[in-house]
């Protein structure tokens, strides 16, 4: 990647990180548990509690990964797989600017290949 592309990728990034941080994020506090005395309504209330902690889980994550991928830029290393170093692809950038993986690493990761990927980060 060329060092002129880091301003735009700055830019979607802050924006990026505003609108992760307006979402799930602040109303964590309506994310609680109470005790319900029949139990086929605990069960939907269990249930309409799970989506929004996932949510919640997934916004937490993609927020961290907008944070590190800003720290990357100004580290001067944005672009760069974590785990094998290889530059991560332009295009898969421009889709998924926040993305820490390359390709090949992040498909090593979906189908839980620990040892590719151990491999891989040793180099």
């Amino acid at each position: 990647m060329e060092r002129k592309q880091l301003p735009e990728f700055k830019k979607i990034l802050e924006v990026e990180q505003a609108g992760a941080g307006r979402t799930p994020l602040q109303n964590r506090q309506n994310v609680g548990s109470e005790r319900i005395a029949d139990v086929l309504e605990e069960i939907w209330h269990t249930a309409d509690r799970e989506l929004p902690m996932a949510n919640l889980g997934w916004y937490s994550g993609l927020l961290r990964n907008i944070r590190a991928a800003l720290v990357g830029i100004k580290d001067d290393v944005f672009g760069a797989c974590l785990c094998c170093r290889t530059t991560i692809g332009l295009r898969r950038l421009r889709a998924v600017p926040w993305t820490p993986l390359c390709i090949r690493c992040q498909e090593a990761a979906d189908r839980n290949d620990a040892e590719i990927l151990r491999s891989r980060s040793r180099g």
